[in-house]
C-alpha cells in the first residue's frame, strides 16, 4: 500500500511537470504567427498560435464589386489555411510533451 502511495505521488509530480510544459508551449505558440493564403497569394491572413486573427492583406486586383462572393471565398480559404497551420503546429508541439497520448483539452 505504501508503494502505491509513492507511485501516486510520482504520477502527480509528472502531471504537474507536464502541465507546466504545456503552459510554456502554449505561451510560445501564442507568440508565433501563421500565414494562410488563397488565390495565389492575393489574399493573406495572419493568425497567432492561439488561433486568434491578427491581420489580413488583400491584393486590390481581387476586389470586384460585381462579384464579392469570390473575395469572401478567398478570405475564408486563407483563414482556414492559417488556422490549419496553427493547429498542426500546436499538435506537433503538444505531442512532444504528452508523448503522443492524445489527451483531450491539451490545446
Amino acid at each position: 500500500m505504501a508503494g502505491s502511495l509513492g507511485d501516486l505521488g510520482g504520477l502527480l509530480k509528472q502531471a504537474q511537470k507536464m502541465q507546466r510544459q504545456v503552459a510554456e508551449l502554449q505561451e510560445e505558440l501564442g507568440k508565433k504567427t501563421f500565414e494562410g493564403s488563397a488565390g495565389g497569394g492575393m489574399v493573406k491572413v495572419i493568425v497567432n498560435g492561439k488561433r486568434e486573427f491578427q491581420s489580413i492583406k488583400i491584393d486590390p486586383q481581387v476586389i470586384d464589386p460585381e462579384d464579392a462572393e469570390i473575395l469572401e471565398d478567398l478570405v475564408a480559404s486563407a483563414l482556414r489555411d492559417a488556422l490549419g497551420q496553427a493547429e498542426r503546429a500546436s499538435e506537433e508541439a503538444m505531442s512532444g510533451v504528452t508523448g503522443g497520448l492524445g489527451l483531450p483539452g491539451m490545446m
